[in-house]
């Protein structure tokens, strides 16, 4: 595995295996890497004759109060896991490298962003695109693979790419759990022992929304009631940003589960910010 920390010796390799008819797969993430990065990384080795995976910890999607530099960092450890997985090549951008001295465009998200994290999290999303857009013109892969725990995050990238012709391909693959069902993420590490017996009551919550929908429930709003009544019960949060029951396409409010949706909830527990979502499925022939 190769280090690479410039964008244009990035851009180079890539373009050289391309000549040489060489796919390429591109896994972006902020490092303290978990089985659910690796999960990606893996799928891309299978895929693809050539893998990237860039660590770079993004300063424009944090807000002023949130947790950027105390976000976890382990360079060493994450490209030993890199190696481990099959990546060709780790990318280690420097800030300056991404944001040189004069930078000043952006690029603003749309409807798509308006709700849940958007709300919660103003100008995330705007971070989150203006970096996924430069590193895709860094690495120039053929595709590039998002987990569905960031379910809206995936979605808002996923439209920029088509609005903006980009010719690399979107893979969305499953969340990755714990064995307890909690979504695997690398804000996990905050939890202290107690907030993690507390953080296993969001996936047995999303269990019970599920098994609603499978014996007859349609009533969205009944649904997100008793999920929040749940991860009071269990999970005890310090905060419920939100529970909403969502069309997974345009990620608005539904208000009878008819159809497939999406479970979507963010939860504070302790200084630790938790996201999760799930399919909800209703069995047909009940109303």
């Amino acid at each position: 595995m190769k280090i690479v920390r410039r964008p244009a010796a990035m851009r180079a390799l890539v373009r050289d295996a391309r000549r040489r008819g060489k796919s390429v797969g591109f896994v972006p993430t902020m490092g303290s890497l978990h089985e659910g990065h690796l999960s990606l990384v893996r799928r891309a080795r299978r895929e693809h004759d050539r893998v990237v995976v860039s660590v770079f910890v993004n300063p424009l999607q944090f807000g002023p109060r949130e947790d950027y530099r105390r976000y976890p960092r382990d360079t060493r450890r994450d490209a030993a896991l890199c190696r481990a997985a099959g990546c060709d090549w780790l990318y280690l951008p420097t800030t300056r490298a991404v944001y040189p001295e004069g930078f000043e465009t952006s690029v603003a998200s749309g409807p798509l962003a308006l709700r849940w994290e958007g709300a919660v999290r103003p100008g995330h999303f705007t971070g989150v695109l203006t970096v996924v857009l430069k590193l895709l013109n860094m690495v120039e892969p053929d595709t590039l693979y998002l987990g569905q725990k960031d379910a809206q995050q995936a979605a808002v990238v996923g439209a920029m790419m088509r609005d903006l012709d980009l010719a690399a391909r979107l893979v969305v693959a499953p969340i990755v759990r714990e064995r307890d069902g909690l979504a695997l993420s690398s804000r996990n590490a905050y939890l202290s022992p107690e907030e993690r017996a507390r953080a296993a009551g969001i996936p047995r919550a999303f269990a019970a929304a599920a098994a609603m929908a499978r014996d007859g429930a349609r009533d969205a709003r009944r649904v997100e009631r008793e999920v929040k009544r749940l991860l009071r019960l269990e999970t005890k949060p310090d905060a419920i940003d939100y529970v909403a029951l969502v069309d997974p396409r345009t990620l608005q409010p539904v208000a009878r589960l008819n159809r497939r949706a999406l479970l979507l909830a963010a939860v504070r527990v302790g200084r630790t910010r938790l996201l999760d979502n799930r399919f909800l499925t209703p069995s047909r022939g009940k109303r």
